[in-house]
């Protein structure tokens, strides 16, 4: 199976959520954010563009319904038992699925939290759903329950964060040795796609960006490729990912001699992290930092 977590790890998880979920008065969760699902089950795809969701009682049962191509995805990447399906065809409401699961859990009339903030759930299937549950249950936003937890990282979590880190560190040696004078953007991003794949990594959750020329001040992935120039900047913001876990990085690289500008800024970083380094201490307070 491709599932990179142990079952101990799994059921701490669970039982993380459901406490939070006894907190805030939940008699289950339904569960849209795709990496809240990765989170609880290890269930790993990218259809989440489609509607499906992980069904999460307070008995710590749960449910996920998906899409037929999803079917062998969930099975094989997940520790989900109870996967169902929904055949995408005109005519079809997905919504239905939905509701005969709230109800086989006895949820009519309970309180039952949804991850309102969540990129598979369009305003349009949204529509839908709070047709549906009118009058069956009462619902709240627990868009943050699950992300809460997900921000202290397991000992298994920080194993994939840190071969992320040094997969990053490879990605950005490999695009200082290519870039050069006259050296073309797509060769730098290969060098630096191939050296995070070698390792077994993953592709980042968005485009790696590249620019240089005029295009070295955007911040956001564009397409079109160009060759450095003699005096040139290239600007790079990229992850190392391994088991969907990354480690961002963002470098400008200088072609030829850099400019009093750029002499300017790098002194001014230089004395910057000199007093940061003066003052980072264990029982450092942050204000002291900055």
């Amino acid at each position: 199976m491709a599932v990179h977590f142990t079952r101990d790890e799994f059921a701490k998880r669970l039982t993380d959520t459901l406490a939070l979920m006894a907190e805030q008065n939940l008699d289950g969760m339904v569960i849209f954010r795709q990496e809240s699902m990765y989170y609880l089950t290890g269930y790993d795809t990218f259809g989440y563009c489609y509607f499906q969701f992980l069904y999460l009682d307070s008995s710590g049962k749960y449910t996920l319904l998906t899409r037929a191509p999803d079917l062998r995805q969930a099975q094989i990447t997940s520790i989900v038992e109870d996967v169902r399906v929904w055949v995408d065809k005109e005519g079809h409401n997905p919504v239905s699925g939905l509701i005969s699961v709230l109800n086989e859990y006895g949820c009519r009339g309970k309180r039952i939290g949804i991850e309102l903030n969540a990129y598979g759930l369009i305003a349009q299937i949204w529509e839908q759903i709070r047709e549906e549950l009118g009058n069956f249950c009462q619902y709240v936003d627990a868009s943050q329950l699950i992300s809460r937890l997900r921000l202290v990282k397991s000992d298994a979590e920080m194993e994939y964060v840190e071969k992320a880190a040094a997969l990053a560190d490879d990605a950005l040696d490999e695009a200082i040795r290519l870039t050069r004078p006259g050296a073309f953007e797509g060769d730098i991003l290969a060098g630096m796609h191939s050296a995070i794949y070698r390792e077994g990594g993953d592709d980042p959750a968005n485009e790696f960006i590249i620019g240089s020329g005029e295009n070295a001040l955007l911040c956001r992935y564009h397409t079109g490729r160009r060759h450095l120039a003699d005096e040139d900047q290239l600007t790079l913001e990229f992850a190392g990912v391994f088991r969907h876990y990354h480690a961002c990085l963002m470098r400008t690289i200088i072609v030829g001699e850099p400019d009093d500008s750029h002499l300017r800024m790098h002194q001014a970083s230089v004395e910057a992290l000199s007093a940061c380094e003066q003052v980072l201490k264990p029982g450092s307070k942050v204000g002291d930092v900055f």
